[in-house]
């Protein structure tokens, strides 16, 4: 089985419930995916110190200038994303800025403008206590996210196929993105937390409109549920939509804690009130595993 925990939301905690389900379910034989390429963050809680392999993933592309240039300025005009600087009265390509959309190459009176494919960031893996853990780290200003999350979901189902491990599951980036996208792609079930605001409701609406499109099973979990008791939107959108929600984890202050201690709640403060409610969680993940 594939899951992902996702949310549209950032910031409402679906790595802290994440690490904390792998750890209560190591014995399914679970491979882990921090799926937000952007701001990866799973390693932190699982308290990786070295990765088992690193692997750059080229695809995307950037322009270079040759010696050829003849200083015209011209793709120095053109360049709407303002990647072309002069350094000492030559033009300079500054990478992390370019998009390699090639308009610069085309007004170059010269032909002194290349397109080359160029790194778009790493993939890397660790053998972890709870399983293997895949992940991914966007470079600095390149696009493509969402390919390195197809990689990365490619790596664990190769060791699901491969029966080094029985099941996946996708901690997602925030929103409703490439990088969402690319985690929701063939997923069995979605676990989408939510704060109990307007603004996450209005953020899990867009992730369960996302989860309906690819036709996967959504469950709602409620984290912080009791920072505001009053708040029923999350309630009356889930019996409209005749969604379960499968657990209302308490705003606990021991939590950001075990995120210092990079340790699972669960395993930080076994009898804390967030780590017993997520335990009934995983009881529930367990049957659908």
């Amino acid at each position: 089985m594939e899951i992902i925990v996702a949310s549209g939301k950032g910031g409402v905690g679906k790595s802290t419930i994440t690490a904390s389900l792998i750890s209560l379910l190591k014995d399914f034989s679970i491979t882990a995916v921090d799926a937000d390429a952007e701001a990866p963050n799973l390693h932190i809680l699982f308290d990786v110190k070295h990765w088992e392999e690193e692997r750059e993933i080229i695809s995307a592309h950037t322009a270079f200038i040759m010696d050829s240039c003849i200083n015209c300025g011209l793709c120095d005009d053109v360049c709407v994303y303002e990647a072309i600087y002069t350094e000492n009265g030559a033009h300079r390509i500054k990478e992390y800025l370019c998009e390699g959309c090639g308009a610069c190459k085309a007004v170059c009176p010269a032909n002194a403008i290349t397109i080359k494919p160029s790194r778009s960031g790493w993939i890397r893996t660790a053998l972890t206590p709870y399983g293997l853990l895949v992940s991914a780290e966007l470079d600095v200003g390149k696009p493509n996210s969402g390919k390195l999350v197809t990689e990365e979901k490619k790596i664990a189902r190769e060791w699901v196929n491969s029966k080094k491990a029985e099941h996946i599951i996708v901690d997602s980036a925030a929103g409703i993105g490439c990088q969402v996208i690319a985690s929701m792609s063939g997923a069995d079930l979605a676990l989408l937390i939510a704060e109990p605001t307007p603004s996450s409701l209005s953020d899990l609406k867009r992730a369960y409109w996302l989860a309906e499109h690819f036709r996967i099973k959504a469950y709602i979990v409620v984290n912080k549920y009791n920072l505001n008791p009053d708040f029923k939107g999350i309630e009356n959108f889930a019996a409209d939509k005749g969604l379960e929600i499968l657990g209302k984890i308490p705003y606990d202050k021991t939590v950001p804690k075990a995120i210092a201690s990079m340790k699972p709640v669960v395993e930080f403060a076994p009898d804390s009130k967030a780590a017993l409610e997520i335990k009934n969680l995983a009881d529930s993940v367990e049957q659908f595993l």
